[in-house]
């Protein structure tokens, strides 16, 4: 397997502040990780996008009390994330959108990465208005409409396959004389869309699920009768080439992971609201109480609580 060490670009880009968002973190000392006596694995996720997150904590959890010292670390962009990925900086992506939304990366660096599994198969990228909108259902019903959003279609990171699936059906619409995608981040795209919902006003903006926001926030998913965002998908475990070869049992355990609606709603609910919120920052927590709850959530045993 290939060594982590960070290539000229990914160093570059990181010194630049460009990439990285956040810091590696080691696991939790009081999360009933283990030693690390088996080796390190580094996890990656884009910042924000809580299902990276909550997949993350979920194997820093497990991986530890087998032995295996995890560290996380956060990315602003996709792109920067799969290169990583693809030479070895970073084992794996544990929340990959490989078949669709994330295709062009999967074709740029399949060569070097690994697909360990899948743990969820009902994911997709959607365009979402607020329930108070009774006249809007569906895509075809923003046309000539407009004025009513600021000309805007509120987007998230520019590097997200999202991001680049909702450019495309922009134009298969007709909508592209009247609205402009606006990106930023993540966390920008849910405080408008929250002061929006708070004021009754007209926003549309990108979503998918599974994302915890489709249950925080009242908003409802258009029609999409042209197919335009592209079909459901599953969520996988990507890693850097070579790493069942490395951590097999890791990789065999990881492989049985396979949630549900429920479970995994209960999961990111737990990590991104009831322990993320309100000045709370525990996500040892999340992840003890949501394995408690479930304690048959997949297939193969779960690792005891310490």
């Amino acid at each position: 397997m290939k060594r982590r060490f960070l290539t000229p670009f990914v160093a570059a880009v990181a010194a630049l502040g460009l990439a990285l968002t956040g810091c590696s973190q080691e696991a939790s000392k009081d999360d009933g990780s283990g030693g690390g006596d088996k080796g390190d694995i580094k996890l990656g996720y884009v910042t924000g996008w809580t299902d990276g997150e909550s997949i993350s904590l979920l194997l820093e959890n497990q991986l530890g009390k087998m032995g295996y010292n995890v560290e996380t670390e956060t990315f602003s962009d996709a792109a920067v994330l799969y290169a990583g990925v693809a030479n070895g900086d970073i084992d794996m992506y544990p929340s990959s959108w490989p078949e669709v939304t994330h295709k062009q990366y999967i074709d740029k660096y399949g060569d070097d990465l690994e697909d360990v599994g899948a743990y969820y198969d009902n994911a997709v990228l959607t365009i979402a208005v607020p329930k108070y909108m009774d006249d809007v259902n569906s895509i075809e019903d923003l046309k000539g409409k407009g004025k009513d959003f600021g000309g805007e279609i509120v987007g998230i990171e520019p590097g997200a396959g999202l991001t680049k699936a909702t450019k495309a059906m922009i134009p298969e619409y007709g909508l592209d004389d009247e609205y402009e995608l606006v990106t930023s981040s993540t966390a920008a795209m849910l405080t408008e869309l929250g002061n929006a919902t708070d004021a009754e006003k007209d926003i549309v903006v990108t979503l998918w699920r599974p994302f915890w926001a489709n249950n925080e926030y009242p908003v409802k998913d258009l029609e999409d009768p042209k197919g335009a965002m592209g079909d459901p998908e599953k969520l996988h475990f990507t890693a850097t080439k070579g790493f069942s070869d490395e951590f097999s049992d890791a990789a065999d355990y990881i492989g049985n992971i396979k949630l549900d609606d429920k479970q995994y709603g209960e999961l990111e609910d737990l990590v991104v609201n009831k322990y993320g919120k309100d000045g709370k920052n525990d996500p040892p927590a999340a992840i003890t109480e949501w394995l408690k709850a479930n304690p048959d959530a997949y297939e193969g045993e779960l690792p005891d609580e310490e």
